[in-house]
C-alpha cells in the first residue's frame, strides 16, 4: 500500500476507481488498497505519458533548421551535444553504426525516465520511478530487447554461443556464469534507479519537514517571528530541487548508457 496518495490520484479514483475494481475483479485481482484501486504510481506514469505526447505534438510543427527555438534546442540536446553525454552519442559510442535503430526503443525509455524523475520537483507530483515496480519494468523492456537484437543479428544458435565464451573448453563453465550475469541486469539497472530517486525524494521531504517545524513554532508565536524563520526554509529546498534534478539527469544517463553497452556487446561480431 502507497503512502503517500496526491489530489490528483484522489480525484482519479474518484471517477473511476469503480471501473477499475470493476476490471480488476473480472481478472480475479485485488487491489492492494480498497480505497485507491488506481494507485499512485499508475497515475503519475499516465501524467509522464501525457506531458511527453502533448510537448511532442506541440513541438514538432515548430521544429526550424534556420530558427530553432529554445526548446528545440534542448531537445536536440537530449539527443546529441558537443559533450557526447546525448542518447545518440552514446548508442554511436558503444552500439557502433547501426545506432540510429536502436534510438527509437532506447530514446524512449531514456525520455520517459528523465521525466519521470523530474516530476516529483513539482509540488503534489510524485516520481513513478521512486516506485520498484517502473524500473524493473523499463530494466525488462531493455533486457528483451538488447537480448532480441543479439538474436536477429547472430540468429539463436550464433547468439548463445557466445555466452561460452572463446576458449571451447572453458564452455561448460562459462555459459552458466554468463547466462547469470546477463541476467542480473535486470536487478542492476533496476535498483540502481529505485535507490537513487527513492533516496533523493525521501531526502527533499524529511528535510522540508524538519524545516517547516521551525516555521509553525514561529507562527504561532508572532507572524514577524514566523516569516522570519520562513525565509530559511524557503532557501533551504532550493538547493534540494537542484540535487534532485542533478540525480535525476545522471540516472537517465546511466540507464542510458548501460542499455547502450549492452546493445553493443550483443551485436558485436567478436565476443
Amino acid at each position: 500500500m502507497e503512502h503517500y496518495v496526491s489530489w490528483l490520484t484522489q480525484l482519479v479514483n474518484h471517477y473511476f476507481g469503480g471501473l477499475a475494481v470493476t476490471f480488476l475483479q473480472a481478472l480475479h485481482i485485488r487491489p492492494a488498497d480498497p480505497t485507491t484501486p488506481i494507485p499512485e504510481v499508475v497515475v503519475m506514469q499516465v501524467v509522464v505519458f501525457f506531458i511527453g505526447i502533448v510537448g511532442t505534438l506541440w513541438l514538432r510543427p515548430r521544429l526550424s533548421v534556420e530558427r530553432p527555438g529554445a526548446v528545440q534546442q534542448i531537445a536536440e540536446m537530449l539527443l546529441t551535444n558537443p559533450i557526447g553525454f546525448g542518447i545518440r552519442d552514446l548508442l554511436e559510442e558503444n552500439a557502433g553504426h547501426e545506432a540510429l535503430k536502436y534510438l527509437p526503443l532506447v530514446g524512449s525509455v531514456s525520455v520517459f525516465i528523465l521525466l519521470s524523475n523530474l516530476l516529483s520537483v513539482f509540488p503534489m507530483f510524485s516520481a513513478p520511478t521512486a516506485e520498484k515496480t517502473v524500473p524493473l519494468g523499463c530494466a525488462i523492456v531493455i533486457f528483451l530487447y538488447f537480448n532480441w537484437q543479439g538474436i536477429r543479428h547472430h540468429g539463436v544458435l550464433g547468439y548463445l554461443k557466445h555466452f561460452a565464451g572463446p576458449v571451447w573448453w572453458l564452455a561448460p563453465l562459462m555459459f552458466p556464469v554468463e547466462i547469470i550475469s546477463t541476467c542480473a541486469r535486470i536487478l542492476s539497472l533496476t535498483v540502481r534507479l529505485w535507490a537513487n530517486i527513492f533516496a533523493s525524494d525521501l531526502l527533499y521531504t524529511i528535510f522540508l519537514g524538519l524545516l517547516v517545524a521551525p516555521v509553525l513554532w514561529g507562527w504561532a508565536k508572532t507572524p514577524v517571528l514566523g516569516v522570519f524563520f520562513g525565509i530559511f526554509p524557503a532557501i533551504i529546498p532550493i538547493a534540494f530541487i537542484g540535487l534532485h534534478i542533478f540525480v535525476a539527469i545522471i540516472q537517465t544517463y546511466v540507464f542510458t548508457l548501460l542499455p547502450s553497452i549492452y546493445i553493443g556487446i550483443a551485436t558485436a561480431e567478436e565476443h
